[in-house]
């Protein structure tokens, strides 16, 4: 059987329905009203509040840099992750992501805002190929970066990068093989020298597309990266 075509616009409005009618929590199924986690739970994200290497935003017992980025340093400087990429944050960011659950997309937005202000000049969320961009219908990236740069008081470039080509979906593909499949695709389209530029993203697994675009912004003379992200995936095992 062939896929079944469903309407953006049927998309759309489920996204509005599930915000204004009550829902179930997404972590233990109780009943959250117009939140989309009970009071319950929401306390209880997983990651919230713990020590991560400020680098790569792994968990580390006191936040201190982890041996990994000791042994080999990303091409980003720095990491604030607001939660661990697991139940039921996962499920949280792919409501967002596929669904285009509006009520998810805020609850996540506060939890990234309420990390420290980052000391930057211009905040970039992480692009999409165009290709990509019509078939999602959004960037969640630049969804939750919108509102955060209005929180931090610094301007948002939607227009600074642009990724030329297409490839395969990162989280398809073997950890290993995730940094050749994204080694030269975004262009720098804005000055950046001097300047300290934070990226919006969703998910930090392995780095390598953040890696990737702090790469790109360096060569053209950016001061420093850091990375704003939603989740950050746990190291295997």
């Amino acid at each position: 059987m062939g896929r079944v075509w469903v309407p953006r616009a049927s998309i759309r409005l489920n996204g509005w329905l599930a915000a204004l009618l009550p829902q179930q929590c997404f972590a233990c199924g109780a009943p959250s009203g117009q939140g989309v986690v009970c009071p319950a739970c929401a306390p209880r994200l997983p990651g919230l509040g713990v020590g991560r290497c400020p680098v790569c935003g792994l968990r580390t017992p006191l936040g201190e840099v982890c041996g990994d980025c000791l042994r080999h340093p990303p091409a980003f400087d720095h990491t604030q992750a607001a939660l661990d990429y697991a139940f039921p944050a996962d499920r949280l960011i792919q409501a967002f992501k596929y669904q285009e659950r509006l009520a998810v997309g805020r609850l996540l937005v506060a939890c990234m805002g309420a990390l420290p202000v980052p000391e930057a000049d211009v905040v970039i969320p992480m692009p999409l190929h165009p290709e990509r961009l019509r078939a999602r219908g959004f960037n969640q990236a630049l969804e939750l970066a919108r509102p955060l740069a209005r929180q931090w008081g610094l301007p948002l470039w939607v227009d600074g990068v642009e990724r030329d080509v297409h490839t395969v979906p990162q989280a398809s593909l073997p950890w290993k093989a995730r940094a050749a499949n994204i080694r030269g695709v975004f262009r720098i389209t804005r000055p950046v020298r001097g300047l300290r530029i934070v990226v919006v993203d969703d998910v930090l697994t392995t780095g390598a597309s953040l890696g990737e675009l702090a790469r790109s912004l360096k060569a053209q003379g950016a001061l420093t990266v850091e990375n704003r992200v939603v989740a950050r995936t746990p190291a295997p095992g």
